[in-house]
């Protein structure tokens, strides 16, 4: 209903003017060809051959922008991370344009007062994370854009230990408050985490963004085109503001925690949109400071930081930590049921020893599997 008349969805997704049913068996003939297609020629055909074409005519049949050149002028980028010391771990994130910086701040605030010293339920101790993780997404909604068109450095200035220090000292144990950005310097998604017998760890996320992305499909190709394009602002100057050649700021971060030592310790993920670098910071906190078990941090009830002092939390949450908050000041709304995109969905494996320990969420289809 909300994507069959975009062009091309039916005809690839709706066989026969309806989809699939559950026991149906679907075949896509035009991803068969498609896929065959980029195997044979390396990747190129979708970047400056055949499927490049189609894209770029079937965009401009509908009005869209892109063109052949931009799909031939793209390049990826081999990226190292940006990092943030959390007790004796140290977490490591995408660098920006992704929201992983975000997760990274809130923990580098919540290391700097010391959380760890209340149990980890207590409404302390979820006020403390809701506090920073407020702080946080102030900065990333200020400052966070394409990496070359960003005015303060991610590692640099975002997570100097004086800035989050400074940052940190406006966290009130006591209320909730209205957090705004600071002054770090003068002037839809699937999500896997693998690892093998030798020690390797890879986490890795990706999505088109709004479910099917934007439903526009390319005839022929079962190509769904994304539209990340929507993490652009029109406000005028900011660092985000749309323009070619440039990536907006964007929510999938795969995520990874190192030992001290820069052995690995973590691999982990939490799919949901904006909810994702808030999701990575519980993650941490339960797992790293507090040393939950990985399915036991999946399957507890989150909180979810939605403006203001407004925060919600999932039906599972205690009652009394609840009522806590909102002495404390916060907003607290609960919602029923579970939400992907409202609370996340997490999978994680962490390396104890010799061996893993892993967990799947609830709250989404997906599972730890050992082979």
């Amino acid at each position: 209903a909300k994507l069959g008349q975009q062009p091309g969805f039916a005809e690839c997704f709706m066989p026969g003017g309806r989809a699939p049913q559950a026991g149906e068996i679907f075949r896509s003939e035009a991803h068969a060809r498609t896929l065959e297609l980029i195997a044979a020629t390396e990747g190129e055909a979708f970047y400056r051959g055949e499927l490049a074409e189609k894209m770029a005519a079937h965009a401009q049949a509908h009005g869209g922008a892109m063109t052949a050149e931009d799909l031939a002028a793209h390049r990826c980028d081999w990226v190292g991370t940006v990092a943030q010391p959390f007790g004796d771990s140290v977490v490591h994130e995408i660098p920006p344009n992704g929201q992983g910086i975000a997760a990274l701040i809130a923990l580098g605030l919540l290391d700097a007062i010391g959380i760890g010293d209340q149990p980890l339920d207590s409404a302390e101790t979820v006020h403390l994370q809701i506090e920073a993780m407020k702080l946080a997404l102030a900065d990333l909604a200020q400052y966070n854009a394409d990496i070359d068109h960003m005015r303060v450095h991610p590692q640099q200035d975002l997570l100097n230990p004086a800035y989050l220090a400074e940052r940190a000292q406006l966290i009130d144990r006591s209320k909730a408050s209205v957090a705004r950005y600071g002054a770090p310097k003068p002037g839809g998604t699937v999500y896997l985490t693998a690892c093998d017998e030798s020690g390797m760890m890879v986490s890795f996320i990706q999505s088109n963004y709004m479910g099917f992305g934007s439903g526009v499909v390319v005839p022929g190709t079962g190509i769904s085109l994304q539209n990340r394009g929507a993490g652009f602002t029109t406000e005028a100057g900011h660092a985000n503001q749309v323009a070619p050649r440039k990536r907006p700021s964007h929510t999938i971060i795969p995520a990874f925690a190192m030992h001290a030592d820069g052995s690995p310790q973590m691999a982990f993920g939490v799919m949901g949109g904006p909810m994702q670098s808030q999701g990575h910071v519980q993650m941490a906190v339960r797992v790293l400071r507090y040393g939950q078990n990985p399915q036991a941090a999946a399957d507890a009830p989150r909180w979810r930081v939605t403006g203001g002092n407004q925060v919600s939390v999932e039906l599972g949450f205690d009652p009394q930590v609840i009522e806590a908050l909102r002495a404390l000041g916060h907003e607290v709304t609960i919602e029923e049921g579970h939400g992907v995109f409202a609370f996340g969905g997490a999978q994680l494996i962490v390396r104890e020893g010799g061996h893993y320990a892993a967990g799947s969420d609830p709250r989404k289809d997906g599972q730890a599997v050992a082979y």
